[in-house]
């Protein structure tokens, strides 16, 4: 498979920094951005639409260990990360990660999963959009609500290949947590959802026919490379910007793009079938 350097190294590196950014601004590792562009790309490469959206989906999980990193660390030193939460979440999310890397994924179509990102795309956009407020009484479970809620973060975050944010933020915004004290926290979470997934799609994919040159299992190195060295750069300039940001703006923005990934997921999982 040919890979015209320049177009690709200028469109990886610019995706890099637009994830990158993201994972700050919002919380969400930049999964939402990362995994349409990046099947646009495979398709490129001659994939098939069904490898070519498990491939992103596995490369945009990979990113996030990376830019986990870069993005908690700016939300951490302005005290944003409750870590107790994060300490909570953390068993079901590696739980559930393990279970739908390993298993599922491997068994469900590309076309089916580019589906399931779009409809838990348009479920958090819809959320999020209508932005009403969680009642006064409401706070986070105890310990097995949290591992329950953990797990199905976890697995869901693995089929669809993003950092978790998109049900995490809601989700404790939900439980009356503060919208940024949420996305910081969901950011920090972003990284045992990553490692866990990340180790199921290498070892789930290590058989797959047909991958380009240079994969690990189900993530494209090449690509992972690219993009991770451009959006650890850009990552904590999106934190920097996420509390400077009113909260009701906040949460449009992330509505926002939410629809549109939604709309681009659904058409390039019905044009798959």
């Amino acid at each position: 498979m040919t890979f015209e350097f320049i177009p690709h190294f200028l469109g990886l590196a610019a995706l890099g920094v637009a994830s990158g950014f993201l994972a700050g601004l919002l919380g969400i590792g930049g999964g939402i951005v990362l995994v349409p562009v990046l099947t646009f790309f495979l398709q490129g490469q001659e994939l098939s639409a069904g490898l070519a959206v498990k491939m992103a989906i596995a490369t945009s999980m990979a990113v996030i260990l990376f830019t986990s990193f870069s993005s908690v660390s700016a939300h951490h030193r302005r005290g944003a990360v409750d870590w107790q939460i994060v300490r909570g979440l953390t068993p079901g999310i590696v739980a559930g990660s393990l279970i739908s890397s390993l298993g599922v994924f491997a068994l469900l179509k590309g076309n089916v999963l580019a589906v399931v990102f779009s409809v838990f795309m348009l479920f958090s956009a819809v959320q999020m959009f209508r932005g009403r407020q969680p009642a006064a009484a409401r706070g986070l479970p105890g310990a097995p609500g949290l591992l329950g809620a953990g797990s199905a973060i976890g697995a869901l975050s693995g089929l669809v290949g993003v950092g978790g944010g998109f049900i995490s933020v809601p989700f404790l915004s939900w439980c009356n947590v503060p919208v940024h004290r949420a996305v910081a926290t969901s950011a920090a979470l972003g990284f045992p959802i990553a490692l866990a997934n990340v180790g199921g799609f290498i070892l789930g994919g290590l058989d797959t026919a047909g991958r380009p040159a240079h994969s690990m299992g189900f993530v494209w190195t090449p690509g992972l490379a690219l993009v991770a060295a451009f959006s650890v750069l850009t990552a904590p300039l999106g934190a920097r910007a996420a509390h400077r940001l009113p909260v009701a703006r906040l949460k449009r923005a992330f509505a926002g793009m939410l629809f549109a990934v939604s709309a681009y997921m659904l058409i390039t999982g019905v044009r798959g079938a």
